[in-house]
């Protein structure tokens, strides 16, 4: 089991945090905790994060120090949480005005821009947590010839539907923002629409696959 370290976070939160690696069924722990807290009646919102959960508490003065110990107690005990998983295709055109860093990522990897994206559509992800903003979905299962650090200098304004790679993990973001990832393709399916019954396209434990587009096609 990995060990786990508490701590506070401000005034109105705790943080469990666990030492690396970042494993997929350590997630799913996390999952599970995160179930287990929003059942408890002192707990304003559970947050699950990459390797983290941060707990926002009602009256952090009085029962900060108690939902520390409690966390601990409670990941030492924790198992596994298998969700409801549904899989999600997503259309993406790569390259192009669509991935301006396709490039980048090929010449980091030693590959040709064709063949980083045959590997990048190659296998299925899963989708650890969402976070960043609304209904952003951090990716675990890139392969590791795409890792690649992400930019230096961050954009000041990256589109929505855009899809990039952040050292060792893809995602794709919902909204217009500014972002440091590196940009290989873009996608018109939406990720985050507040008018829908449910907002995220996307949920923790959804299986996604990339499915190469044509120019004009996405």
């Amino acid at each position: 089991m990995q060990r786990a370290r508490c701590y506070l976070l401000g005034e109105t939160a705790v943080v469990l945090e666990l030492e690396p690696p970042v494993t997929l069924e350590s997630q799913k722990r996390i999952w599970r905790l995160t179930q287990r807290l929003a059942d408890q009646p002192e707990v304003v919102e559970a947050i699950p994060g990459m390797n983290n959960i941060t707990v926002v508490l009602r009256n952090p003065q009085a029962l900060a120090l108690d939902a520390i110990e409690r966390l601990q107690r409670w990941w030492e005990e924790s198992e596994a949480l298998q969700p409801e998983s549904r899989y999600v295709e997503i259309p993406v055109v790569y390259g192009g005005n669509a991935g301006p860093d396709l490039g980048v990522v090929a010449q980091h990897s030693g590959l040709t821009e064709k063949q980083v994206v045959e590997l990048h559509a190659s296998v299925e992800y899963v989708v650890w947590f969402l976070g960043f903003q609304p209904g952003f979905p951090y990716l675990g299962g890139l392969p590791e010839p795409l890792i690649t650090p992400r930019r230096a200098e961050p954009r000041l304004s990256v589109p929505a539907g855009t899809v990039g790679i952040g050292g060792a993990q893809t995602g794709i973001y919902p909204l217009e923002t500014p972002g440091g990832w590196q940009l290989i393709g873009h996608t018109s399916q939406r990720l985050f629409d507040p008018d829908r019954a449910e907002p995220a396209l996307l949920r923790p434990g959804d299986v996604v696959r990339f499915i190469p587009q044509r120019e004009g096609v996405c």
